[in-house]
């Protein structure tokens, strides 16, 4: 049961419009996780018009059409400043698939259209003539410890990144970031980015882990996360790495 100290608070962008692939599953999980260790999570939805609040511990970006991204894009590339202002002072970003996309420095539609991203991470984004679709496997280490994450990818993006960020991880199965350089992801900092849905984090509790400790420390409560029985999640981690491996 929540004690009600100490708070996330977490920012989620869009909800209305980058939600494709289940990515409010991400939010439950977060929030059962810091609930089961008597902690809260405060979320904040943030629309198209809305102001982004500045005072947030992590700010989370989905996946969506690619005409809901034409949308998002312009609006925040328009009201992104006190989200950089609060990267830069060392809050937890994380954007997945279109989220990714608009966190880098821009995304070239297969149309022709271009949508501005905020450059939060060093990367570029062009529409190729396929969709990269399938299970995911890949290796990632973050704070020193390495382990296997898995999820789903479908996306027509290719994502290139440049030298201020680095993969996620490095791929057992899957196409990542862009079909040919074996890499998934980005990571700069307190800022991830990934392709990787389905929801992600009910299948990789070590990475929501990790994200919710560093927001937790973002936040003044630096604290070592108790231990929880992960029996379910590694189950599900289990079945979707097998997936992936007959679907080679």
């Amino acid at each position: 049961m929540s004690t009600g100290s100490p708070a996330v608070r977490l920012c989620h962008l869009y909800p209305d419009h980058l939600n494709i692939y289940a990515d409010r599953g991400n939010i439950a999980v977060f929030r059962r996780r810091l609930e089961w260790r008597g902690l809260e999570l405060d979320v904040a939805e943030v629309g198209l018009g809305d102001p982004i609040p500045a005072d947030c511990h992590l700010y989370y970006l989905g996946g969506g059409q690619d005409r809901d991204q034409l949308l998002v894009a312009e609006d925040l590339a328009g009201k992104a400043d006190p989200l950089r202002l609060a990267a830069d002072d060392g809050a937890v970003v994380l954007g997945v698939c279109g989220g990714y996309q608009l966190l880098g420095h821009g995304y070239a539609a297969a149309d022709g259209r271009t949508m501005p991203g905020i450059g939060l991470l060093d990367l570029e984004t062009t529409a190729g003539d396929s969709r990269l679709i399938g299970d995911v496997v890949l290796d990632v280490t973050l704070d020193g410890q390495t382990r296997t994450v898995v999820g789903y990818e479908n996306h027509a993006g290719r994502t290139h990144l440049g030298g201020g960020c680095t993969p996620l991880g490095r791929l057992r199965r899957g196409h990542g970031n862009n079909g040919s350089d074996g890499c998934e992801g980005a990571v700069a900092g307190r800022r991830m980015g990934t392709y990787l849905h389905g929801p992600l984090m009910p299948k990789n509790p070590w990475l929501a882990d990790i994200l919710l400790g560093w927001a937790l420390d973002y936040a003044g409560h630096p604290v070592e996360l108790a231990p929880l029985d992960n029996h379910l999640e590694q189950s599900a981690h289990a079945v979707a790495a097998t997936r992936a491996g007959k679907r080679r």
